[in-house]
């Protein structure tokens, strides 16, 4: 389906310098985000003039990506030792002030899975995202668009805190879309494709951000029939009840049938704020659609979640000063009170203006990496050049 009522490209660039559009990429395991995101950076690349974009990879656990990534979690936090060390020894992301602690085998050790490692990797980059914010924003002024490959463990943005922090934080700084990658040939089954729109529907309304469905992998099953069923639930209904296992032994629906009967119901007027594109990461067929979709969503982003942005931002702005000035006038009663109360003491904890206060910075020396640093062009390189890990003797077999 491609969306309607679009005209600009990405190619189509404004007299004024605007600030760049950040892409969220968000989707399962296997869904094919950074393929994806391979796809649309050589797309990007490929414009006339070229527009290379600056991509972020969230993923602490992926041995290898198709993409150079020019801020990389791997670069700050190491996933195995976030696994097998203690998270206060984790917390040195590649320091040597903790690594040399003579007392580190005194701390507990948690033993995480991979999914936990995931997870905590990502929180403690997160501690440090207003530095990656930092960079990302000196850049503004050379790229069009920011994209970010985010982890498979999609509870990141569902109920983790890291998930919404950096949501929030990239939205609050520039125009910002999420893009949900879905694996269309693993969505043809009913009950499948009803998962990924209530995952689809959750990260919506948490984010409150502009949202397109990527139905990713077109090349192998076309989308048609997943828009069919966005645009008319009966049709979902009819391939529902011609689905194995929706009826029970005496051909009366099962609950999960009613169930998902009811949910594509309710679902239907969430399907109608929507925007769909179909892609192949594989041949780039649908990439020009999906840019097109990224500019509409911009649009909204600017005319419904900036203002309401800055609305929540005033009002939580108000609230915190009155909260300031209320507490302010409470310990000043209070000290005057006790300052009468007891001279002496008073006399005694006077600030001298010449007594030097030491910076008690607790931040720890955290080197967050920009790779375009010295190159920007040559970052890019195709899918056939992947960057091996230095730390990992991996050779995965190619499938076949």
């Amino acid at each position: 389906m491609e969306p309607e009522k679009l005209t600009a490209g990405p190619s189509s660039a404004p007299a004024d310098k605007k600030k760049p559009t950040v892409i969220i990429t968000i989707g399962m395991a296997g869904a094919g985000k950074s393929t994806f995101v391979q796809r649309i950076n050589s797309y990007l690349h490929s414009q006339d003039p070229p527009s290379p974009p600056y991509v972020l990879n969230l993923d602490p656990a992926v041995a290898s990506t198709p993409y150079e990534a020019n801020i990389d979690i791997r670069d700050t936090v190491d996933y195995h030792k976030v696994m097998k060390e203690c998270v206060s020894i984790v917390l040195l992301l590649r320091t040597s002030r903790v690594v040399n602690d003579p007392d580190r085998h005194r701390l507990p050790r948690y033993n995480l899975g991979p999914n936990g490692g995931i997870l905590t990797a990502l929180n403690l980059f997160t501690t440090k995202f207003d530095q990656v914010l930092e960079i990302v924003e000196k850049r503004a002024d050379t790229v069009d668009y920011v994209i970010l490959d985010t982890p498979g463990q999609i509870e990141i943005f569902t109920w983790s805190a890291s998930g919404a922090i950096i949501t929030d934080a990239v939205a609050s700084s520039l125009p910002t879309v999420v893009a949900y990658i879905i694996d269309t040939p693993r969505t043809t089954a009913p009950a499948t494709f009803m998962s990924n729109m209530l995952y689809a529907c959750s990260i919506l309304y948490k984010t409150k951000l502009p949202f397109i469905l990527v139905f990713n992998k077109t090349d192998v099953r076309p989308h048609d029939f997943a828009v069919e069923w966005m645009q008319d639930f009966e049709a979902f209904q009819a391939a529902l009840a011609s689905h194995q296992g929706t009826t029970d032994d005496e051909g009366e629906p099962t609950y999960m049938n009613s169930l998902m009967n009811s949910m594509s119901l309710v679902l239907d007027e969430f399907y109608k704020h929507l925007t769909a594109v179909g892609v192949s990461s594989m041949t780039g067929a649908g990439v020009k659609e999906f840019f097109e979709a990224v500019d509409a969503s911009r649009a909204e982003y600017e005319r419904e979640y900036l203002p309401e942005l800055q609305r929540a931002r005033e009002s939580r702005d108000k609230s915190l000063n009155a909260m300031k000035e209320d507490s302010l006038s409470r310990f000043m009663k209070d000290l005057a009170i006790d300052h009468e109360q007891n001279p002496a003491a008073a006399q005694a904890v006077k600030w001298d203006p010449t007594a030097e206060e030491e910076d008690d910075d607790d931040d720890l020396d955290v080197n967050i990496i920009d790779r375009s640093e010295d190159v920007w062009h040559g970052q890019y390189i195709d899918v056939t050049r992947m960057r091996p890990r230095s730390d990992q003797g991996l050779a995965w077999p190619r499938p076949g």
